[in-house]
């Protein structure tokens, strides 16, 4: 998705009323923290490093324009007028909910570009996020949920395909000022070389055929293509481990 990757559950290079979950603080273990066991402290770039929580205005907000113009995003959020203060939300619940809590967010010094990911056994959204994150769609709630049906069923059968263990990127984002500059790569080869020392696979699903083909060149390949309701397509892609480093 842009120079990002994947919907509700994309990439970029991505109502009824609830309880605003970006109004009140969560109480999140520091993603930084020696004693969190999730952290991979060797950052290979010096300019990357671990989100934390202090930074989720600054990265939902650049999220929010690196996925503008995703096919996906656009389909379920049709409203251009809409659609940049819904994905901020929707990227502020994912960060603060999801992925900051059970895996790891790298960026960049500036903040302007992030690579959200979930380690084994942590990729399934819980209930509550998913709620939240449907007050986001709208009158697309309903759209957005059989979508989202689709991609965890389709996820739980490669994750079965695969042995369970694997590491999920779920969202690349990069804003558009520094899209075509390598920067989704780098933002991604933490992970990837993750990847390869534990021996596990990477999934993503690519909702454009530019992050798709980035993908690619880091190793993933086509195993289905999804389309929903009418939706555009999402390409499920997979990496098998390169035990000798990053596929370049």
């Amino acid at each position: 998705m842009g120079e990002s990757s994947r919907m509700a559950g994309r990439d970029a290079g991505s109502s009824n009323q609830i309880v605003d979950p970006l109004s009140t603080k969560s109480p999140l273990t520091n993603p930084q923290s020696p004693n969190n066991s999730l952290i991979d402290n060797s950052i290979t770039d010096p300019d990357l490093r671990h989100a934390t929580t202090e930074d989720v205005p600054r990265l939902q907000a650049m999220l929010a324009e690196a996925f503008m113009e995703d096919p996906v995003f656009g389909w379920l959020m049709p409203n251009d007028s809409r659609r940049r203060a819904r994905l901020r939300r929707y990227f502020g619940i994912d960060l603060r909910y999801y992925t900051l809590p059970r895996g790891r967010v790298w960026t960049t010094s500036d903040l302007t570009g992030a690579a959200l990911s979930l380690p084994p056994g942590k990729w399934r959204v819980p209930p509550h996020v998913s709620l939240l994150q449907g007050s986001v769609f709208g009158v697309k709630l309903a759209r957005a949920a059989r979508l989202g049906a689709a991609m965890e069923w389709r996820h739980m059968r490669l994750a079965r395909g695969v042995g369970g263990a694997h590491y999920y990127v779920r969202d690349i984002g990069v804003h558009p000022d520094m899209q075509g500059k390598g920067l989704g790569s780098t933002l991604m080869s933490p992970t990837l070389q993750r990847c390869d020392r534990e021996g596990l696979p990477a999934y993503i699903e690519a909702s454009s055929e530019r992050s798709a083909a980035l993908y690619e060149r880091l190793g993933f390949e086509h195993i289905e293509e999804l389309r929903v309701g009418g939706s555009p397509p999402l390409w499920l892609m997979l990496r098998q481990p390169h035990p000798s480093g990053v596929k370049r």
